[in-house]
């Protein structure tokens, strides 16, 4: 019955799967915000393309490639 008891404390005062969840928890957060920032800078650059390709045909400088491998 010792034996149980003194299971039983030390594992309620191990503190590392708490913070294991709490770092597995931020991790998360962080790679979504990252993700969430690559996608916006990515539609960001495309938006700046699109408006310079138009920018050119308008223009009669040039004509830009639309889409890949083209």
């Amino acid at each position: 019955m010792k034996k149980l008891m003194t299971m039983t404390r030390q594992f309620r005062d191990d503190e590392n799967g708490a913070a294991m969840v709490e770092y597995s928890i931020l991790i998360g957060i962080i790679a979504v915000a990252a993700i969430g920032f690559i996608i916006g800078i990515g539609g960001w650059v495309t938006g700046r393309f699109t408006g310079l390709c138009a920018a050119m045909q308008a223009s009669g400088v040039g004509t830009c490639a639309t889409g890949a491998g083209t």
